[in-house]
């Protein structure tokens, strides 16, 4: 069901060609490029990344153990209760709470809290839950609970970025990714190797390597204006997480399946891709529904496979030549890595965000009847959603503006680590000049990927 896994859009009839969007968009990032040349002169993002200490009493409610424990044991039954909804319930994916729980709720859901709010995610996982809960009594019964091994340093975010793309393939490779059936094998699957992953390297070391939703909401935490600092909640400006250089192994690789897979979903509604997947399937579609089906999902992944390298390679490329331009002795690529972090939030934003409004809604209905058997535990299975909230045109707006407000803070967060890298103001601007050319053409890339949906 493909309703599950793109945005919902429209027919646009625009008061001026979709081009005219295009040109202006590159105009915005070069004109943003000028300003913060002739403005930010110095690095400021990492002098305000410690922020300042929330009012005491707020600050000890919002990180309390009760408030803690309380969110962690929602968050289990939860996974509990979505696992079992994909397992046993109703297979039409329209009544069953699991399709619309996992893509929408959970997949969108979360990164837009966590840009908002800080890492929400260690709390509200419900694998870390698990986890706190054996290690808590294991060490209650006078046991002492330690990993089995070191992680190793030189994996870094490599398991985060395969299990990241496993999860995006399910979604936009797969033959029938909003199958209950299918998403209870994946939860089993993923449930199986985040636990063997805390009890192999501790809980610590998995969730900033290996889990890929930890590592995922972990980076679009650093977007947001407020963190927790030795135990105190902080308020700091936005952004301002993103300070500094990243020069963790498998960064860039997860980065470019964070940006590549949601370009490809953007890509896989043009209508060239769907002839060419009509072309692959056809001959078989009648007579081996089983093979066409497994040669369009395979074409489907080539295609993610594809688009992931090419933002990878994009990445590198312009980080060679800006090394290339101001003669730096060492490579660039960790110190502008965190600048896609924006853009890579952005693109959630500007592909899904119409899905999660509209989408979003059926879970109110499906939490009384999550199994699909007629329900209505919670008093809500009669509530009837609003498919139309806002015009075509209205949603156009808002992905092409956080596009490009998302480029500009990119933009401005490598300016910031080139600022800081360079004591030359000349070769801090050198060194960005590929930035901007990087941004501007994700920037339209973006802008066109969504202009064919």
């Amino acid at each position: 069901m493909t309703f599950l896994a793109h945005g919902i859009g429209g027919v646009r009839d625009l008061p001026v060609p979709a081009w005219l969007f295009f040109w202006g968009a590159a105009l915005v990032l070069v004109v943003s490029f000028v300003l913060l040349g002739a403005l930010w002169r110095r690095p400021l993002l990492d002098r305000h990344a410690e922020g300042r200490a929330v009012a005491g009493r707020l600050s000890r409610l919002v990180l309390s153990r009760a408030l803690r424990v309380a969110l962690q044991a929602l968050s289990a039954g939860l996974l509990a209760l979505v696992f079992a909804a994909a397992l046993v319930g109703d297979t039409d994916p329209f009544r069953n709470l699991a399709p619309t729980w996992v893509y929408v709720i959970f997949w969108l859901g979360l990164p837009f809290l966590s840009a908002l709010l800080g890492d929400v995610w260690r709390v509200l996982s419900p694998w870390r839950a698990v986890a706190d809960a054996a290690v808590w009594a294991r060490e209650r019964s006078g046991r002492e609970a330690r990993p089995l091994a070191a992680y190793p340093e030189q994996l870094g975010r490599w398991p985060a970025a395969v299990l990241l793309f496993a999860f995006a393939a399910l979604e936009l490779a797969y033959s029938d990714p909003s199958s209950p059936r299918a998403l209870a094998f994946a939860i089993a699957l993923y449930s199986y190797v985040t636990w063997f992953g805390f009890a192999a390297f501790g809980r610590e070391a998995w969730s900033e390597r290996g889990e890929a939703f930890a590592v995922l909401f972990g980076l679009f935490a650093r977007i947001a204006p407020f963190a927790a600092r030795e135990g105190r909640l902080v308020l700091r400006w936005p952004l301002t997480g993103l300070a500094g250089r990243d020069a963790v192994p498998g960064t860039v690789a997860f980065l470019a399946v964070m940006l590549g897979t949601v370009g490809f979903d953007g890509f896989s509604r043009a209508s060239a891709w769907q002839d060419l997947l009509a072309d692959v399937e056809g001959p078989y579609v009648l007579e081996n529904t089983g093979l066409a089906d497994l040669l369009v999902s395979g074409v489907n992944l080539l295609g993610l496979v594809a688009f992931v390298g090419l933002v990878a390679g994009a990445y590198l490329l312009a980080c060679a030549a800006a090394r290339s331009l101001v003669n730096a002795p060492r490579s660039l690529v960790p110190d502008f890595l965190l600048g896609l972090v924006p853009i890579a939030f952005v693109y959630l934003v500007a592909h899904y965000f119409s899905l999660f409004v509209i989408q979003g809604q059926f879970a109110i209905p499906l939490l009384s009847d999550p199994f699909g058997k007629g329900w209505d535990l919670l008093g809500t299975a009669d509530y009837v959603p609003d498919l139309a909230p806002f015009s075509p045109n209205t949603v156009w707006y808002v992905q092409a503006g956080s596009l490009v407000a998302g480029h500009v803070a990119g933009l401005a967060v490598a300016h910031d680590r080139a600022v800081a890298l360079f004591r030359e103001r000349d070769a801090a601007l050198r060194s960005q000049y590929a930035m901007l050319a990087l941004m501007a053409l994700l920037t339209v890339g973006g802008l066109w990927l969504l202009s064919r949906g």
